[in-house]
């Protein structure tokens, strides 16, 4: 009876396991009976299998090929065979693949249990889903592998040092940039590739490294193989792993190239191309320095402002390419004169500047008697003998100036005495220079700079129509104002401007800034209006005029009835040239204008001839409107023959109502002037006329 109850009790244990244990399992379980031949019979799954699998409770008791596929039944029994014969447990994987597509890797483990005489009865099942472990793992390997690649490929040399700065590992990089084989870098001290004198900047950064903080050194010193040098910046990065600092990495990026080209910029910018001098650009640099040099040991300064006289003959007799070859056996003589207190500096074109470093005015006459004896003796070029002399402006601080620019300027100013008293010898400042001294040389300094600092801007003036009052164009007028000499007036720096070349530059930009302003008031949604553009003879001269004029009306989309070109009676003496130019302005579909009729090189021929749209009657006839017969009758004769010639007529500098009246009797179309506006900004346009 007691028997009976311990066998009871062990089948209600069984159960509770089967229940609690085996259905509350994740693992799939399956328990297979082994058969005769050999052949497998479910006769137990759990409650994940039942979940993951196809399988259910009335299969139970079927053979593994009545319940499974035939291709999957057969990779399983191959399995169960196998255990069987070795008696032996056995792990697998098996990949399925779901019915979305994607795919399930199982790992499995058969157990054999075998009854009391040692055949094998049973076969134990276990299967988990090992796929989540397979994703992380390859992970883990791609993860590990995009490190290492970014390690060994990296274009920066990488070294891996332990926390005594001993290199464990070292990508492709560091032996190309060291020279040195990995197997030489590895066990090597990081210190021993690196200049001595970096020693304690190097221990610094590590240190800071080792402590977990990232740090960086520029501009260190590598040693290599070649024993040439390498200029390189370094980051010490922490390997942190668990919280721990293990090492750091070093990684290394060669700045040899990138110096080197630095430098070379770096000379370019402060030396002359052509005669490999100091220029303009180290003189501005330079002399601030020097000047305060000098204050600081309370010594003299002397600035000798050379130019060559007449040198524009030299460039015309030998051209511009042997001029240049001229100008560099000129500097071979000069700087023979130059030493470590006497420095040579190419001020621009055929100007050259020395800067004397306590320089007493003894020593200062000296070395400018110096300068002008080396000229004595003649050139040779192409076989050819030359003579040119210098003209020298002397300054000194701190006699003439205390600031770099008022040094330059007062030797400029001498220069300028110089040449006017007969040229070919030296002068010092002195104080009634001043007055006499026009500024042009700085000027034209200034000049040269007036775009890029924005000191250069256009008004307009409305031309009104005087049968309507209305205004459909206006006259582009170029404005300066200087941060030295305040407001320059067109009279005064159009000149300079057309003698030094300079009038090409600011013409384009003009023609710019009205398309650009032509577009504005066009987006704005402003009427149509035309804008006349003084174009210098000079200018109108170029042979690219016309294909600048189509650019500028193609980058911004405008009308080219927007645009009035206005040339002088001096830009149309040479007859073929202008009728060529004209010609193709009117093709592109622009307006031409002569301004100042009537004061240059007037004839009827030329009005005949050329393409011509507007007659613009020069202010000085309408000044005497009323008080001078002749004008008025010149003025009404001008008026006429436009009409005569279906030319459209506008008078400039109209400032009286009488003016006004005596041009609308005579049916002047258009007139400008101080009576109906000033030249105004945009904007004030905009609110006033446009509006």
């Amino acid at each position: 009876m007691q028997a009976l109850n311990k066998n009871h009790d062990i089948d209600k244990l069984d159960v509770v396991l089967q229940e609690v244990v085996l259905e509350n399992i994740n693992d799939m379980i399956f328990i297979m009976k082994v058969e005769k031949g050999p052949s497998f019979r479910y006769i137990y799954i759990n409650e994940s299998a039942r979940k993951n699998t196809e399988i259910n409770k009335e299969d139970m008791g079927l053979l593994l090929e009545e319940v499974l596929s035939d291709e999957l039944a057969i990779r399983l029994k191959e399995k169960y065979v196998q255990l069987v014969e070795n008696e032996e447990k056995i792990i697998f994987r098996d990949t399925i693949r779901l019915s979305g597509g994607e795919q399930m890797v199982n790992e499995s483990i058969l157990t054999p249990i075998k009854n009391d005489a040692g055949i094998i009865e049973y076969v134990v099942s276990i299967t988990r889903d090992v796929t989540p472990l397979i994703k992380e793992k390859i992970r883990l390997t791609n993860a590990k592998n995009r490190y290492k690649s970014i390690i060994e490929h990296n274009l920066d040399a990488i070294f891996i040092l332990d926390s005594n700065g001993v290199i464990r590992e070292s990508n492709i990089a560091s032996g190309q940039l060291t020279g040195f084989q990995k197997d030489q870098l590895v066990s090597s001290s990081i210190y021993e590739l690196f200049h001595s004198s970096l020693a304690d900047d190097l221990q610094r950064t590590l240190h800071k490294a080792l402590s977990g903080t990232p740090a960086t050194l520029d501009h260190c010193l590598m040693k290599t193989d070649s024993r040439k040098d390498k200029i390189t910046s370094l980051k010490a990065v922490p390997i942190v792993v668990k919280e721990k600092c293990e090492g750091c990495y070093i990684i290394v990026k060669d700045n040899t190239i990138s110096y080197e080209q630095n430098e070379m910029i770096h000379y370019m910018a402060l030396h002359d191309q052509l005669t490999g001098m100091w220029n303009r650009k180290a003189l501005d640099e330079h002399l601030p320095l020097f000047v305060q040099s000098m204050e600081d040991t309370e010594q003299e300064l002397a600035v000798l402002y050379l130019d060559l006289d007449r040198f524009k003959f030299v460039n015309d007799t030998l051209g511009l390419k042997g001029g240049d070859r001229f100008l560099k056996k000129i500097t071979e003589r000069l700087v023979t004169l130059t030493n470590e207190h006497c420095l040579l500096y190419r001020q621009g074109g055929d100007e050259f500047i020395y800067l004397l470093k306590n320089s007493s005015l003894e020593e200062t006459k000296k070395k400018a008697s110096e300068v002008l004896s080396l000229f004595h003796r003649s050139y040779s070029i192409d076989g050819q003998e030359f003579y040119i002399s210098p003209s020298i402006g002397v300054s000194r601080y701190p006699a003439d100036g205390y600031d770099a620019n008022t040094l330059i300027q007062k030797a400029a100013q001498a220069l300028y005495q110089v040449k006017e008293k007969g040229r070919a010898h030296y002068r010092f400042y002195q104080t009634h220079m001043e007055s006499s001294f026009p500024n042009y040389i700085i000027m034209e300094s200034h000049l040269r700079k007036a775009i890029e600092k924005e000191e250069l801007y256009i008004h307009y003036q409305p031309q009104i129509n005087l049968s309507t009052g209305n205004v459909d164009s206006f006259e582009a007028l170029i404005r300066w104002n200087n941060r030295k000499f305040g407001f320059v007036t067109p009279g005064q720096f159009i000149p300079l401007a057309e003698e030094t070349g300079l009038i090409h530059r600011i013409g384009e930009w003009v023609l710019e800034q009205v398309c650009l302003q032509l577009k504005n008031w066009r987006v704005k949604g402003y009427r149509n209006v035309r804008i006349a553009i003084n174009i210098s003879p000079k200018q109108f001269l170029q042979e690219q005029l016309v294909d600048t004029i189509r650019c500028y009306i193609a980058k911004y989309d405008i009308p080219a009835a927007c645009l009035e070109i206005e040339i002088t009676e001096g830009a149309m003496q040479d007859t073929q040239q202008t009728l060529k130019v004209l010609k193709k302005l009117k093709e592109l579909g622009v307006f031409i204008s002569v301004d100042d009729f009537g004061t240059g090189y007037s004839s009827l021929n030329y009005l005949r001839r050329f393409p011509i749209d507007i007659l613009k009657i020069d202010q000085s006839f309408v000044r005497e409107i009323g008080s001078n017969q002749k004008d008025s009758a010149i003025t009404t004769t001008i008026i006429h023959l436009a009409h005569s010639l279906g030319l459209e007529v506008i008078a400039e500098g109209v400032e009286q109502e009488g003016q006004v009246h005596f041009l609308k009797e005579a049916n002047c179309q258009k007139a400008q002037g101080f009576y109906f506006s000033k030249p105004k900004c945009p904007e004030e346009l905009e609110h006033y006329v446009l509006a």
